[in-house]
């Protein structure tokens, strides 16, 4: 019997099968960040074993609320900064140069096909987009990594997702996750690693890619994961060039990470994307789906564009599209948080932020801190945001707030008309006289 990509990484990196169905994995990589990290540091520290397996393979950033917005935050900052250079942990992103982990790491080159990561983060599978196998851990698994560069997981069990067809004019990535997560369920994929494959994905860049692989979570999956191909190799490029005598080598190494024809899989959902609409949740879970058109009346207070999920220079560029010459509804505010320092200053070069700001947006620091309610971007109770995040759960971006989750296009041209809308919506409206 054949193996799925996860496989094939487990059975490169198992250490140990220490029961039945559990597996002991080395890592390549561990990710920290200030809201989990320091739980895990003090924890270590009071145990009397503040040590790393290996400074080289930490990659470290306060991200989440940046720059601190009060004392407690800025001692989380201060926990994490200190271990840093305790332990000479030269990858560490402080303020000025940090931004959204799951941006910046796999901008970086940190990310490579067949890698092992943890971090104590439930977005880490944004980085199995690579064809890596990448889970978010809790505060035990996270202390272990650190401490020993392995961590215990369930023999993997892999769903299948076929994305065929063709992508309508103005539906993204996102709208394709959010279909999915809708077919499957926030349940659907528990305890799974969720492979995408097909036509559509093989035409996706690497932001698109991370953005199914991020939501992959919100089915209840540990990870999602893409099989590396050209794609893959040129992104990763700049940081494999002197690996490999040409890209050619390199894709020929990473299709060893390819699943065998024979693998076998719990299950396989195909998804025909040529019909899909743009789509927004309702209610309170990732899986509550449906066409924006059908939400057209709904009256939203703030649009958000940014995040793990939503905040490349990529989705900048889908939101400024829509953005160009339109000034942003004059009862709402709308935000803007480019994921990095890079995405930012490319923003700025390319003059998407100059559209953000005539439109009206307010253009902040890279962030997450309206996605978890914590900074930059709260709700009020009562109020309403169209947001690219990640999740609408209750009280997520603040206490009594209502979060519906779009593409950047959507929440641009929401951004405009003051309530859930289309950007082809808002084109047929503007076609229209309207």
């Amino acid at each position: 019997m054949g193996l799925t990509i996860a496989e094939k990484i487990f059975a490169a990196h198992r250490i140990d099968r220490p029961a039945e169905g559990i597996e002991t994995i080395r890592l390549d990589t561990v990710f920290c960040h200030e809201i989990t990290t320091p739980i895990a540091i003090n924890d270590l520290v009071a145990r009397g074993k503040d040590r790393v397996f290996d400074p080289k393979r930490i990659k470290a950033v306060i991200d989440h609320v940046t720059p601190a917005k009060d004392s407690k935050t800025a001692t989380q900052g201060k926990v994490l900064r200190d271990w840093a250079r305790r332990h000479g942990i030269t990858d560490f992103f402080d303020i000025g140069r940090n931004g959204v982990c799951h941006a910046l790491f796999p901008e970086k080159g940190f990310v490579r096909p067949g890698d092992t990561i943890i971090m104590g983060d439930s977005h880490t599978c944004t980085h199995g987009a690579f064809g890596a196998f990448a889970a978010g851990v809790g505060t035990t698994d996270l202390e272990v990594g650190i401490l020993k560069g392995v961590c215990a997981f369930h023999t993997p069990r892999t769903i299948r997702i076929e994305i065929t067809g063709h992508l309508p004019d103005g539906v993204f990535a996102k709208d394709v996750i959010l279909s999915v997560i809708g077919r499957l369920g926030v349940n659907g994929a528990t305890d799974c690693v969720v492979e995408f494959h097909g036509p559509v994905v093989d035409a996706m860049s690497m932001e698109a890619r991370m953005t199914l692989c991020n939501m992959a979570i919100e089915a209840g999956g540990t990870c999602g994961i893409c099989r590396p191909d050209p794609v893959t190799v040129d992104y990763l490029w700049p940081f494999i060039q002197d690996d490999y005598p040409h890209r050619q080598a390199a894709l020929e190494a990473f299709k060893a990470w390819w699943p065998d024809p024979d693998a076998a899989y719990v299950a396989t959902l195909s998804v025909d994307v040529s019909g899909l609409e743009p789509l927004a949740t309702f209610g309170y879970k990732p899986d509550q789906v449906r066409p924006v058109r059908e939400m057209r009346d709904v009256v939203v207070d703030q649009v958000y564009i940014g995040s793990c999920t939503n905040g490349r220079i990529e989705d900048l560029r889908e939101a400024a599209a829509v953005l160009r010459g339109r000034r942003i509804h004059p009862s709402l505010r709308a935000i803007l948080s480019p994921a990095t320092p890079k995405v930012y200053h490319q923003a700025l070069t390319e003059g998407l932020i100059e559209v953000f700001m005539a439109a009206g947006f307010c253009v902040t620091n890279p962030t997450c801190g309206a996605c978890l309610g914590m900074s930059n971007g709260v709700l009020a109770e009562g109020e309403v945001c169209a947001s690219t995040t990640n999740r609408n759960f209750p009280g997520r971006m603040g206490k009594g707030g209502m979060v519906h989750l779009v593409s950047p296009a959507t929440a641009a041209a929401t951004a405009v008309a003051g309530r859930l809308t289309s950007a082809r919506d808002l084109d047929s409206s503007a076609e229209n006289g309207h």
